[in-house]
């Protein structure tokens, strides 16, 4: 092989490394609420949708009623509300703040909030009507914590109501806390009853024995049009007292995952044993699919290192046939990817895992945890998944750092939290991104919710239960300020809570080839020589050679060509494409003239 064919193919190799190499990820935004109060707790929940962000507040206090009401009057302490954000010309602005058409005390409305395009469902658990069905009447406030959901639709830039959704079951004398979790995907949407105490197994079976104390339910509800039905009424297959089936959900298509995070099997794996319940609060996840009309259990789905505790399917994230679990309480104490397993030395330090489907087979891809592992990091209690990236809150984590890719070692900001970006290659898993808060501060718990689709990443920082009976709180951020990118240094409003968004800026990729008048790749007789290429997400290109200065190259970035005179036997050239946010890369050329 000639020096030149050795040449060419050591620059063709190094574009291909550039082409591969991942997005730059950058801080973007703080947001607030547009009435920052305390104990709001916005940021508690959080769903992103192309250009939209929605972010709930459950403990928002205002009086307002539907969407774009009054802010002011708190005279309705954890009635809740939701807060949607449109992006345009590069900046989130605020779109619409909703409230329930029926908010009550304590309702906690914004609990769970998912949108898909122009529909927008939003959980309340703890509101009291004792209605059941689809748009029933909301002014009976005799079932306590039954909780209700509602379904909003976006015309243009305007919201408003849709439907306002109560379980098929709502019972007056038991807590259901229908709500507690939603998911939309399409005309479909599915809402979460982890209180809902019946004994039934599959789906729609008996709904009014209750036989099985906060066993868990799931009710999917369907679209015609404009109208909303319930299409299934949902339980585990293997009910049990305490397993909060419902507890999280998610949604893709005609496929269903539902967790029950209390769940007691000592399974391990996919379609294990159901019934040896000697694992208490291991956790479980349950996926669904409809077919002909009718939803059926598609796989059984449990960690593959089940442990006591580890509260499997804590959150839930399900895009096509890639389904993302965690398991806020898991104990491994090893680091990265894979690394899931016996080693159980930091307890609650947390972890996630990946299901991918072929055909109607599910199997675990990877597990995941995250690069410093620690005991109470609790890695894992919110996820959210997009494509091949996800997102993982740890809530618990200490680190003092701020941004994007700071200092891990550093653990003096308890509970002040962090999320961890995973990039997937084939059917490999690794992390990209550590991110923090820009005013990382202690038990903010940054990480409370997460959300990621395209570009974007959010990351929410509110206050966070670790107990089903609210004994055990973790408080959120603190700042006074309103809007987007205010002051995050005014701590006045205890748990107000915040979000913070984050941008993957696509790298420039260079693909060249070279090539010379009328003479072949391999060999360059001549003095002359033409070096040409391509560039992907590029906004400029320069080149240099034998080490003088970068200068523009002439013409179009894409395809790009350089005329070059040869003067020596051995010419160094060096391609810079330039793109969003200033990153950059280099490819370097030895061009070697052939003696014939």
């Amino acid at each position: 092989m000639s020096p030149f064919h050795r040449t060419f193919l050591a620059a063709l190799s190094g574009s291909l490394l550039a082409g591969s190499v991942r997005a730059e990820v950058v801080p973007d935004a703080y947001v607030k609420a547009s009435n920052t109060g305390s104990e709001d707790n916005f940021g508690f929940s959080m769903a992103i949708s192309g250009d939209t962000l929605v972010i709930g507040a459950p403990g928002e206090a205002s009086s307002g009623i539907g969407p774009n009401d009054g802010q002011a009057d708190d005279s309705r302490s954890g009635s809740g509300a939701v807060y949607v954000y449109a992006r345009s010309g590069g900046a989130w602005s605020l779109q619409a703040y909703l409230k329930a058409s029926n908010p009550g005390a304590g309702d906690g409305f914004g609990t769970s909030v998912a949108i898909d395009g122009d529909t927008l469902i939003v959980g309340a658990p703890g509101e009291d009507s004792n209605a059941t069905g689809v748009n029933g009447a909301q002014g009976n406030n005799s079932a306590n914590n039954a909780g209700a959901a509602y379904v909003f639709f976006r015309l243009g830039s305007i919201w408003g109501q849709q439907a306002y959704l109560k379980a098929s079951n709502t019972s007056p004398t038991s807590i259901q806390r229908f709500g507690a979790s939603v998911s939309v995907s399409g005309d479909l949407a599915v809402v979460g009853s982890p209180d809902e105490s019946s004994s039934s197994q599959g789906v729609g079976g008996d709904q009014n024995n209750q036989g099985a104390s906060n066993a868990g339910a799931a009710y999917v509800f369907a679209r015609d049009g404009f109208t909303w039905s319930q299409q299934a009424y949902i339980k585990a297959s293997n009910t049990g007292d305490g397993d909060q089936f419902g507890s999280t959900v998610a949604l893709s298509g005609l496929t269903l995952a539902v967790a029950a995070r209390g769940e007691d099997s000592n399974a391990t794996g996919v379609n294990g044993l159901q019934n040896n319940n000697a694992s208490t609060d291991a956790g479980a996840v349950y996926v669904f699919a409809f077919a002909n009309n009718t939803w059926t259990q598609q796989a059984y789905l449990k960690a593959s290192n089940t442990g006591t505790g580890d509260r499997f399917g804590h959150s839930l994230a399900l895009d096509g046939n890639t389904l993302l679990v965690g398991a806020r309480d898991e104990d491994g104490a090893n680091a990265g990817p894979n690394a899931a397993g016996s080693n159980n030395g930091a307890a609650e330090a947390g972890a996630a895992y990946v299901f991918v489907r072929e055909g109607n087979l599910w199997s675990q891809q990877a597990s995941l945890k995250s690069s410093r592992p620690i005991a109470g990091d609790r890695f894992g209690f919110s996820v959210d998944l997009s494509g091949n990236t996800a997102i993982v809150g740890a809530v618990g984590e200490d680190r003092s750092a701020t941004g994007v890719g700071g200092d891990q070692i550093n653990g003096t900001a308890s509970n002040s939290g962090a999320a961890y970006l995973f990039s997937r290659t084939g059917s490999a898993w690794s992390e990209s991104a550590y991110l923090k808060a820009s005013n990382t501060g202690a038990s903010d718990c940054f990480g409370s919710s997460v959300a990621h689709d395209g570009e974007f990443s959010a990351v929410g920082a509110a206050a966070i239960f670790l107990t089903g009976d609210f004994s055990e709180i973790l408080f959120g951020e603190d700042s006074a300020a309103t809007g987007i990118d205010g002051d995050g240094s005014d701590n006045s409003a205890d748990d107000s809570g915040a979000a913070y968004t984050f941008r993957s800026l696509p790298s420039p990729a260079l693909v060249p080839r070279l090539s010379a008048r009328g003479e072949t790749l391999l060999r360059v007789v001549r003095p002359r020589v033409t070096l040409r290429g391509t560039s992907t997400n590029a906004d400029v290109v320069f080149f240099q050679s034998d080490g003088s200065g970068f200068r523009k190259i002439k013409g179009r970035v894409s395809p790009w060509k350089i005329p070059l005179r040869l003067e020596k036997a051995r010419t160094v050239v060096k391609v810079r494409a330039t793109g969003p946010g200033g990153t950059s890369r280099i490819l370097k050329f030895v061009v070697i003239r052939s003696s014939g």
